[in-house]
Formats: structure tokens, C-alpha cells, sequence
């Protein structure tokens, strides 16, 4: 079973971060319908995973893709790269996002269909990517991860997605290096 990170600090890049290594082999953590399914709820967006069939899993795949680029587009000076893209996430965001309520317990409870899931990842991607931390987004400085992150550091220092995967991987390649001289 893939297993999900969410280290993004944000809804929409810990999707768009659901394809590892985009420059070389590209693998795609949602394989199947039941993948993004499982996504919606280890993302914290619903409590029981929705209906998700073929169709609905390319739609959910266009969505990622299109947040990606357009973050990528912000983190390469601003532009976004494609009107097309804009439209298709401005479409989804305006969706009705997934329900929230607090039961008799003093719980959350949250529930909706997967297009009130992407709505609620959409929703959050417009903030970041117009609002004022979209200068924050970085990409990973691992050597083959190309997952974005919003960068909330003290003094915008961080370097990698996850210091336990990236930052170490680099750490301890550092170290190698430094033993061999």
C-alpha cells in the first residue's frame, strides 16, 4: 500500500506531490481509483473514502497536474503558465468543498462526494498560489524530488520537503563526500 505524506503545507502541493521525481521516472502514488479515495481521507479532507471510478480518478489527476503547474509557475517568477489550467482549478474550487461539523461527541466530522474533496484542495491552492505565501513556495532541494512546499522557516531557510527523507539523504551524502577527501 502507497503510503501519502503530507508535508506541503498545503492541501493542493501535498496533492500536485502525489508524482514523485517529475524530471526523471515520475512515479504516481495514485495508481488506481482507490488510491485517490484513500488520499481524500489520509489528507485529513473526509472521513470515509468516496466513490472514485476511472473518470473520476483522470479528473482528480487533472487537477493535481494543473496546481502543479501553476505553482511551478509562481515559483519560476510569478507567471501562470496557462489560463487553462487557472480556469480548471477556479472551476473546481467553486464547488461546494466537503462538510464539517463538530458531533454530540465534540468531534469533526467530515463528509462529501471527491468533488467536494478536490473543491476543498482546490480552494486551498487559489489562496496560497494568489494570496500573499505564494512567495513562499520552494521546490525540494533533494537531488531527484521535485515536491513543492510552502517555506513558513525562520528567515525562508529551508531546504528540503522532509528532513527525514530529503534533508538526510543530502546530509549524509554530504558526510560520504567529506569522509572520502
Amino acid at each position: 500500500m502507497t503510503s501519502f505524506t503530507f508535508i506541503s503545507g498545503n492541501l493542493g502541493l501535498d496533492l500536485a506531490g502525489t508524482v514523485q521525481h517529475r524530471r526523471s521516472d515520475r512515479p504516481d502514488l495514485l495508481r488506481d481509483p482507490a488510491e485517490l479515495a484513500r488520499w481524500t481521507v489520509e489528507a485529513g479532507i473526509l472521513d470515509v473514502p468516496p466513490a472514485v471510478g476511472d473518470a473520476e480518478l483522470a479528473a482528480g489527476k487533472a487537477v493535481r497536474e494543473a496546481i502543479y503547474r501553476l505553482a511551478a509557475g509562481v515559483l519560476s517568477g510569478g507567471v501562470l503558465p496557462s489560463e487553462e489550467d487557472r480556469r480548471l482549478v477556479n472551476r473546481i474550487a467553486a464547488g461546494p468543498p466537503a462538510s464539517v461539523r463538530l458531533n454530540d461527541a465534540g468531534r469533526v466530522e467530515r463528509d462529501g462526494d471527491l468533488d467536494a474533496a478536490l473543491s476543498t484542495v482546490a480552494r486551498e491552492a487559489v489562496q496560497l498560489l494568489g494570496g500573499p505565501r505564494a512567495v513562499q513556495i520552494k521546490e525540494c532541494g533533494g537531488e531527484v524530488c521535485t515536491r513543492l512546499y510552502v517555506d513558513a522557516s525562520r528567515g525562508s531557510s529551508r531546504r528540503w520537503c522532509d528532513m527525514h527523507e530529503c534533508g538526510n539523504r543530502a546530509k549524509a551524502a554530504g558526510f560520504r563526500a567529506r569522509r572520502r577527501v
